[in-house]
């Protein structure tokens, strides 16, 4: 994780997020709003009430206004390396969350403290050699029935990888397929990890979408949601 790389990108990110997701004719707001919606049906399935989650690699605050939405009663809190993106956050969403900078290191946070945790494609940003540790400290500060998920695009999907290559944030980055991001969870100490594929219809096809449910094993979508627990 690059510091300075995120505060380079953090004033224009909305922009070149937008433009660089165009084919999908879909804003940010929409993959921004799919994942806690999805997350939000996830808490359903377990019957569990998040009184409190961890946004690992909030970046300017997308998640928030759906946060808000799905989950109102959950309080927030956003780690991220780039200040400057916290400070964007912030000032875009004043009481919505706690915003507190990370070193890359362990959290500062308390062992079991967070019911829900989640990271909105952050692992593809991250050294590789850091994965099981980083899963390893969001295990730590998770109650040990609390939840874990992750978001990641596929690297199997060919519009997907076209939109990550020709990303200006995404430069440095290296996508992850879905069983090596299970194994990683595995080797952290989660249990439980079922791997689900999400966003397989651009707008045009919108339509199909009620589809996607049947589609959730086939490894051909845009993105794919990870899901774990610590027992």
């Amino acid at each position: 994780m690059d510091k300075a790389e995120f505060d380079k990108f953090a004033n224009e990110y909305h922009v070149l997020h937008a433009r660089n997701i165009a084919l999908s004719g879909e804003d940010p707001a929409f993959f921004s709003e799919y994942k806690i919606h999805d997350i939000q049906a996830e808490m359903k399935r377990r019957c569990l009430a998040p009184v409190t989650a961890l946004d690992f690699g909030s970046g300017v605050g997308n998640s928030l206004p759906w946060m808000k939405k799905y989950l109102p009663a959950t309080n927030v809190t956003c780690v991220d390396v780039s200040e400057r993106s916290l400070d964007i956050a912030a000032s875009r969403f004043p009481g919505q969350a706690t915003f507190v900078p990370f070193d890359g290191g362990d959290f500062p946070f308390d062992r079991a403290q967070f019911d829900l945790a989640y990271a909105m494609c952050v692992f593809h940003h991250i050294d590789r050699a850091e994965h099981v540790r980083l899963l390893s400290e969001l295990r730590r500060v998770l109650r040990p029935d609390g939840v874990l998920a992750i978001f990641e695009h596929n690297p199997y999907n060919p519009l997907t990888v076209r939109a990550v290559n020709t990303c200006e944030f995404d430069e440095n980055a290296r996508l992850i397929t879905a069983s090596v991001m299970k194994r990683s969870c595995h080797e952290a100490g989660f249990k439980d990890v079922r791997i689900r594929y999400r966003i397989f219809f651009p707008r045009a096809l919108s339509r199909l979408r009620v589809f996607e449910r049947y589609l959730v094993h086939l490894p051909l979508a845009a993105q794919y949601s990870v899901y774990a627990s610590g027992v």
